[in-house]
């Protein structure tokens, strides 16, 4: 069923899948930092982002579908220009240099997570010379309608390379939002949203580091 669930507006979703035959979709540097510049250009525009971690051979992306009113509009002008551009969003009440007939519809959610993956796919099989699909099927998704729960899972998220026992401590692995949420350099994510979720940054570090039963998340995620 969680592979059926509709991308709505003002929903909140987990985010996952892994690598086809459980393989790795991540295999250097680059192919992470790759990972998060596309998720900035294709979903920022449409879902606020609040926390992620990205795994050898899988990925959890916690977040939630922008109302549609709260989603600009694609420029025509921008359809032969770089992914950046192309994919950028305006508003016409407070962007008066474009003209209302260049903003011709807006990103639809569904579409926009379907082009940011299969985005990443395409760059990773042309650059290690491999063809064929590189995750399992389509994006899994859970809605999320328990603010507990979904705490739970942020917390779930940043303890991802604990739990695969592939870092001892949540500073140590450079590819969850851990160190962004926590810090105060800019960055793409809701962080102001999540601290205020746990109360404040000095709470939000302290559950991070307990011992809690995160089990009902972690069952069945990979069915």
């Amino acid at each position: 069923m969680k592979n059926k669930e509709h991308i709505e507006y003002g929903n909140y979703y987990h985010i996952y899948n892994r690598g086809i035959n459980r393989q790795q979709i991540f295999r250097q540097e680059a192919d992470y930092l790759h990972f998060l510049k596309l998720m900035s250009i294709y979903l920022n525009p449409v879902a606020n982002l609040y926390a992620y971690a990205l795994m050898g051979n899988h990925f959890h992306l916690a977040l939630s579908i922008k109302q549609e009113s709260e989603i600009g509009y694609l420029s025509s002008k921008n359809y032969n220009s770089s992914m950046e551009q192309k994919w950028k969003v305006y508003f016409p009440k407070t962007n008066e240099s474009f003209e209302k007939e260049q903003l011709y519809k807006k990103p639809i959610p569904t579409n926009m997570l379907q082009h940011f993956l299969n985005s990443y796919a395409k760059w990773f099989n042309n650059k290690y010379f491999r063809t064929g699909s590189l995750m399992e099927h389509n994006f899994k998704r859970i809605k999320i309608e328990d603010e507990r729960y979904f705490r739970k899972l942020i917390i779930y998220i940043h303890q991802n390379p604990i739990h695969h026992n592939i870092s001892d401590n949540l500073i140590a692995y450079k590819w969850t939002s851990f160190m962004s949420l926590i810090s105060s350099k800019p960055t793409k994510l809701d962080r102001s949203t999540v601290i205020e979720w746990f109360e404040n940054r000095e709470n939000f570090i302290s559950v991070h580091n307990k011992n809690d039963d995160l089990s009902d998340i972690n069952n069945f995620l990979f069915e």
